[in-house]
Formats: structure tokens, C-alpha cells, sequence
């Protein structure tokens, strides 16, 4: 189908009310795929380039799927990079999800794309305080919630040495405060 819409809208009807192990979309033209993969929780998305390459993302949430879907086919393969943490082999989601945050945030290797990933976190999860002293990550959540995400950023803030400050008094046990920096000034600013 030419239109995201009406491509989502027919594989949305198609999806609900049915229970199987896999559901594979296939873009022939782009060589690009998305599978997802309801009873191991988890999605693929695979492209049949020059050099072909395959990478897959842990689902913790059945709702995740189909806005996967639909990610995909606005942008096919690249729609789905901000969607989650991707990994190259299925069996890395077996991984705890500070081990697979710790992998994440070693794959930034340069002070560019380790503070555009940060501007990331903080534009899905976070908010500048009232004084406009810190940026607060994981605002109102526990410590159990995205517990991925959370390693992925304490290791970036270490790589760019930002200084991370202890929450106020009354603050969720997950929030993670970081002082205001020019870097992160200029890169949240993009993403709000």
C-alpha cells in the first residue's frame, strides 16, 4: 500500500483477534522487514541490504507491537531507531535489563551521539526543574521502571562527564537529577 495509514489500518484489522507465534511485514521494494514475535516478546525489524542486518528489541508491553508496526511503515527500517534498544542477536534480550543498558551506552563511542542519546531519554521521560538548576530524568517513576534506560544513562552521564546530583527530599525513588550543562542545555532544547 502507497499510504502509512492505510497500510497500518489493514494490518491493525488483520492483527487484532488473531494469536499467533509471528507476524512478518515485508517492504519487497525497500528489501526491508519487520516481524513481530507476540509469545517471545520481542520485534525484528531486518533489512536485505549490501550488507545485510537483522536487530531486535525486547517487548515487555503487548500495546508496543502495533505502533511498531506503523513506525515501520512510515520509515521502514530507520523509523523504528528511537523506538527502543536494539540488540544484534535475539538471544542478547535474555540479558538483565542493566546489562543490556550497560551494551547500549558503549555503543556511543563519541560526546555527539552519547548527548544526542541523552537528549533522547530526556525528551521520552523527563523534565527541567522548577529553578532551571537540573534536568531530571525518569521523572516520577520508581526505580523499577525502564530499569534498561536507566543503566544506558547513568553510564552516558559518567562518559560525558556530567555531574549527577542526589534527588530532593520527596522525589521518586527512580528520578535521576543531573546539573544543568551547556551541552545538555543546547541538546534538550532540540528535542522539547
Amino acid at each position: 500500500m502507497g499510504d502509512p495509514q492505510e497500510a497500518y489500518e489493514a494490518f491493525s484489522a488483520f492483527f487484532r483477534g488473531r494469536e499467533s507465534d509471528t507476524y512478518t511485514v515485508r517492504d519487497e521494494p525497500a528489501g526491508q522487514s519487520l516481524v513481530l514475535r507476540p509469545r517471545l516478546g520481542a520485534i525484528s525489524r531486518i533489512e536485505d541490504a549490501d550488507q545485510p542486518r537483522s536487530e531486535h528489541l525486547k517487548v515487555d508491553r503487548a500495546n508496543r507491537y502495533l505502533p511498531g508496526a506503523m513506525l515501520f511503515f512510515e520509515n521502514g527500517y530507520a523509523g523504528l531507531d528511537y523506538f527502543g534498544q536494539w540488540f544484534p542477536e535475539l538471544s542478547d534480550l535474555d540479558e538483565s535489563p542493566e546489562t543490556r543498558g550497560a551494551a547500549r551506552a558503549a555503543a556511543f563511542t563519541t560526546e555527539a551521539a552519547a548527548i544526542d542519546e541523552v537528549g533522547r531519554i530526556w525528551a521520552d521521560s523527563g523534565i527541567v526543574d522548577p529553578t532551571d538548576q537540573y534536568y531530571v530524568f525518569f521523572e516520577s517513576q520508581d526505580a523499577d521502571h525502564d530499569r534498561a534506560g536507566r543503566a544506558e544513562l547513568l553510564q552516558l552521564i559518567d562518559f560525558l562527564g556530567l555531574e549527577r546530583v542526589d534527588a530532593p527530599a520527596g522525589a521518586h525513588g527512580g528520578e535521576v537529577w543531573v546539573r544543568a550543562d551547556p551541552r545538555l542545555d543546547a541538546e534538550c532544547a532540540r528535542w522539547a
